[in-house]
């Protein structure tokens, strides 16, 4: 990818869709009485809130506009942070939500290297060598939180 316009759209929407999800997660896991869970994803909501900013004014505007439906170059054909995203169940338990929430900031982390890896301008890998740096960060902590146990 050897556009900065065409990289931050790509990132906003990515960072829009972990905002939404990691939201999504919290007010699952606060129903179901973890209050601990909860702020680490209502946290990473946060975290994806400021890589949106960052992106966002980076960009010199407030708004940036969806690239048309096959204007985006996703692994898969799908945003990383939406691919393993199929919804928050009821049923589903404090280890599966962190599982799930691990599986897509590894596959946000996986796509900012390779956008890093492979273009040739210097402020597309200097911007996602950072996000990708960042999300290392939440892959830890989340490596971090299954390792804890006690779900």
């Amino acid at each position: 990818m050897d556009s900065i316009r065409r990289f931050l759209a790509h990132a906003v929407r990515l960072e829009t869709e972990a905002v939404r999800r990691f939201e999504e997660l919290a007010e699952h896991m606060s129903s179901h009485g973890n209050s601990e869970v909860a702020a680490l994803f209502r946290q990473f909501a946060d975290f994806s809130r400021l890589h949106l900013k960052d992106a966002m004014d980076r960009a010199g505007f407030r708004f940036i506009t969806d690239l048309p439906k096959d204007g985006y170059d996703w692994p898969d054909g799908e945003s990383p942070e939406a691919t393993s995203w199929w919804g928050v169940d009821a049923m589903m338990d404090t280890k599966t939500a962190l599982e799930l929430a691990l599986e897509s900031e590894r596959q946000g982390l996986a796509y900012y290297r390779s956008v890093a890896d492979a273009s040739a301008d210097p402020r597309v890998v200097a911007m996602a060598t950072e996000f990708a740096n960042e999300e290392q960060d939440h892959v830890a902590q989340l490596e971090a939180m299954l390792l804890k146990g006690g779900w």
